[in-house]
């Protein structure tokens, strides 16, 4: 289970549980002959000092009581050590990292000019990339820094295409055709915007901002060109404290983030988790250097431009790749019990598909998105384990999750309804685990 080469070299193409009622059918008890795992009675326990919603915790514990070889630290060398996947932003911390290093490089003038700007995303409608040249201009040498600190209308567009997909102007910032469940262009498009800089640069980049959002008061607020975002980024401890527990539980844990690679692996240090088991959009170097393009995943090209990232199905397909050694096709679809992570935790739906995978627990928090939202309220296997964000809590929603009807997307981006692995069709829930 060992991490591929962090970044592939291309030739010069380019310069990124729900406490709910558990259903009847709810599955068995596995054995512990069928988990590998020892059922050990001396496990580590999850720290009583931190509070979980509800019981949560207690079912967490149980997970690794039963899957954990806590006897030897996974060093018994009998089978597969049993695996955890985490995705990273606003799941293990509270607010978005990749957003950090992004505004961190606005302020300091890191954007290196393109040559043009639909060289960084093949989806940039005419709109957006008149919008860049406009605001940005064409005054700063190819490949120079753009002067984004004092110019508020250059850091306006980058930073609007990343949020709302959209111009200053509210023009569609991004067109054309993809897989919805395996890419977004706004994404994509940080990653992109570092193409020229060194994978050292760019950790570096995320080091300053990640010294800076956590020295920052919780509930700050940090301005970007004339837009506002979060000031203030912090670990959860309940999620350093359940990943060391996994990890002394014998446990190999993972990031399997939709953000770049070493913005991910940077912050990632923080709770323990080493590069290699760091997962996130891998964009390739020509001579050194990051360009457009990132490694694709499964069947599909060795490279790509944006097609697929770790998001949605590719945060399975990465997983099935990566940490079980599934190739070609295979790698986007549901493997067998074996071949699957013990423990899944995420927030969005950009996660729903790896989390849903998880044969032991599935932690979510509450986000109010409706795709995972709707599987946890469910509750289809058991094992859906909601809690609210740790800190700041989403308050509750109103009215239901959409499940029965839009609660899916589609590959092409078009919604429909959520269905369990029987083929029924979800029924609309009410969020009822909340701040």
């Amino acid at each position: 289970m060992r991490k591929r080469s962090l970044l592939a070299t291309v030739g010069a193409a380019a310069v990124a549980v729900v406490t709910a009622t558990a259903p009847a059918t709810a599955a068995p008890e596995t054995t512990d002959h069928a988990r590998g795992g020892s059922g050990s009675v001396h496990c580590p326990q999850l720290s009583t000092d931190l509070e979980w919603h509800g019981d949560n915790r207690e079912r967490l514990q149980q997970v690794i009581d039963e899957r954990g070889r806590c006897d030897d630290h996974g060093r018994s060398g009998h089978g597969q050590r049993p695996v955890a996947a985490f995705d990273w932003d606003n799941t293990i911390t509270k607010n978005d990292t990749t957003d950090t290093v992004l505004a961190w490089a606005l302020e300091h003038d890191k954007i290196l000019r393109p040559a043009k700007w639909t060289d960084i995303s093949k989806w940039l409608t005419p709109a957006a990339d008149r919008a860049l040249t406009e605001a940005c201009g064409t005054d700063v040498p190819v490949g120079a820094p753009l002067p984004t600190s004092t110019d508020t209308d250059c850091t306006d567009e980058i930073f609007s295409l990343r949020t709302e997909a959209k111009t200053m102007a509210g023009a569609e910032g991004f067109e054309g055709e993809w897989n919805h469940r395996r890419t977004v262009p706004e994404y994509a498009w940080v990653g992109q915007l570092f193409a020229g800089h060194t994978v050292s640069e760019l950790r570096h980049y995320a080091s300053q901002a990640r010294d800076e959002w956590l020295a920052a008061p919780v509930g700050s607020e940090r301005q970007v060109g004339s837009h506002t975002m979060h000031g203030y980024v912090r670990y959860y401890d309940q999620q350093r404290d359940l990943i060391r527990t996994l990890q002394r539980a014998g446990f190999e844990v993972y990031i399997v983030s939709a953000g770049v690679e070493p913005v991910a692996e940077e912050w990632a240090e923080g709770v323990g988790i080493d590069r290699k088991h760091t997962i996130g959009i891998r964009n390739t170097t020509d001579h050194g250097r990051l360009t457009p393009y990132n490694e694709g995943c499964g069947d599909e090209k060795r490279v790509v431009h944006g097609d697929s990232i770790p998001y949605i199905d590719g945060k399975r397909c990465w997983i099935n790749q990566e940490i079980f050694g599934v190739h070609g096709a295979d790698a986007w679809e549901r493997q067998a019990w074996h071949k699957r992570i013990a423990v899944g935790g995420g927030d969005a739906d950009t996660d729903v598909t790896f989390v849903d995978d998880a044969t032991g627990a599935h932690l979510v928090l509450n986000r109010n998105k409706n795709e995972i939202n709707c599987r946890a309220y469910d509750n289809e296997d058991g094992r859906w384990v909601l809690n609210p964000m740790f800190i700041d809590p989403e308050p509750r929603m109103k009215g239901t999750y959409p499940c029965s009807t839009e609660g899916y997307t589609n590959t092409d981006g078009s919604l429909g309804p959520v269905l369990r692995h029987d083929g029924s069709v979800i029924p609309d829930q009410r969020d009822t685990i909340h701040g």
